[in-house]
């Protein structure tokens, strides 16, 4: 009866069942095995935020962060630049970003062992491969889960978001925790104001609420219970000041000129504004990295601008208003490329030895972990697992590393699996 209600992000009843079927009816039996933040009050700010850069298709590191011009037949075209912290060069097609090095770190030697898109997508986000048994939250939904709900009842923004595509899902965390999804930044968010008068939506609710709490009361499981508090949350934030976030036009014209404006520029300052109003994780997503052909030309004309003024100002934004230390930034795809070059002219799938870059929340910055060797294809130094990724989030989002969950089929899964942070970072 009531499929033909929307959320804003465009989730109709019927999608958000849809999804609710893929996370086996979560957490009805799941039990924490980690404390809560005994000096959290309800109400009050969280302390950290994290913003996600993903780069969808396969970010080439070899003409970003780890040029290698000595290699004659890796190299490619681009050369190297000096950045703001000392002995760290990165493309020339990123000299924005290079002003900002020292507030961020390269770690030059991920060796991610997936080089599948759909594989590699869902490992970065949740640490695990996919396995048939269980369906793994994100690191985004670990945080709406950790961190988001100390921000108590009147927070009304979604805790995590994610702009410009869906992200990843809540796994066994449920729905009240998935992304909500901003399609496109420059636009007005889709269903986010009701398309009826005041009275008849509130009769609308009043019948959604008969039906919600009849449905509840049959014990249906947990899916009854998220589809409720979705609908509830999303309810007070269409009412309140809280959308005020989205609003980017309350923005100066120059500020986002230098993001870019682009959906992924103004996503990028979209998620300041987000973290700003207190949102625990957004995910800011620019796709068509994968460039198995005319990759130079590709980069040099659109990908690398695009990425250089969104990034680059984002961090800078952040750093002027005293945010950067509360707000990790994390700039990843599903794997890098090939260091060979293909004889179309482009880089083809490399998970073996490839660059993720991280700074702020509490991390120090400017410095280089590991390294590959001249041509780019062996690490030679300091080799970085996944869950070592995970483990320097979850450090610099405060989250307790020996966090374990309890899945609904009594399976205990770790937020981090035998990963350790990085200590040159903290």
């Amino acid at each position: 009866m009531f499929d033909h209600l929307i959320t804003p992000g465009g989730m109709s009843r019927r999608h958000f069942l849809g999804h609710m079927a893929t996370t086996a009816m979560a957490v009805p039996a799941m039990q924490l095995m980690t404390a809560m933040n005994a000096q959290a009050a309800a109400g009050t700010k969280t302390t950290k935020s994290l913003i996600l850069l993903w780069m969808g298709g396969g970010p080439s590191h070899m003409d970003t962060w780890d040029l290698k011009p000595e290699s004659e037949k890796n190299g490619g075209e681009f050369k190297p630049i000096q950045t703001s912290a000392p002995g760290v060069m990165i493309s020339e097609h990123l000299p924005i970003v290079a002003q900002q090095m020292k507030h961020l770190n390269i770690i030059r030697s991920l060796n991610s062992k997936e080089g599948n898109h759909d594989r590699g997508t869902y490992m970065m986000h949740t640490g695990y491969a996919p396995n048939p048994t269980v369906v793994h939250p994100a690191f985004g939904s670990v945080l709406s889960y950790e961190l988001g709900e100390k921000l108590g009842p009147d927070f009304a923004l979604p805790h995590a978001i994610s702009i410009n595509g869906p992200g990843e899902g809540p796994g066994f965390l449920g729905m009240t925790h998935a992304p909500f999804m901003v399609q496109n930044p420059t636009a007005p968010i889709a269903n986010l104001k009701p398309s009826v008068s005041d009275d008849r939506l509130e009769r609308r609710l009043q019948m959604l609420s008969l039906a919600e709490n009849s449905f509840g009361s049959q014990k249906r499981g947990q899916g009854a219970a998220d589809h409720k508090a979705v609908y509830s949350k999303t309810i007070k934030m269409m009412s309140g000041p809280y959308t005020k976030a989205f609003q980017l036009d309350n923005e100066p014209a120059e500020l986002r000129d230098k993001y870019g404006r682009n959906s992924f520029g103004q996503g990028c300052l979209m998620a300041r504004r987000l973290v700003e109003s207190g949102v625990t994780f957004v995910e800011v997503q620019l796709g068509g990295w994968d460039m198995h052909n005319d990759i130079f030309n590709a980069l040099s004309s659109n990908k690398l601008p695009e990425l250089d003024k969104g990034m680059g100002t984002l961090v800078e934004d952040l750093a002027q208003r005293g945010l950067l230390d509360s707000t990790m930034v994390v700039w990843m795809g599903e794997f890098g490329r090939t260091p060979r070059i293909n004889q179309n002219g482009g880089r083809d799938h490399w998970p073996r030895s490839w660059s993720v870059v991280m700074g702020g929340g509490g991390m120090k910055g400017g410095q280089l972990i590991g390294a590959t060797d001249k041509d780019g294809v062996e690490v030679i130094d300091r080799e970085v697992g996944v869950m070592d990724v995970i483990a320097c989030m979850a450090k610099g989002m405060d989250i307790d590393l020996a966090t374990e969950y309890t899945t609904p089929r009594g399976r205990p899964i770790k937020v981090v699996d035998n990963g350790k942070p990085i200590a040159e970072l903290f």
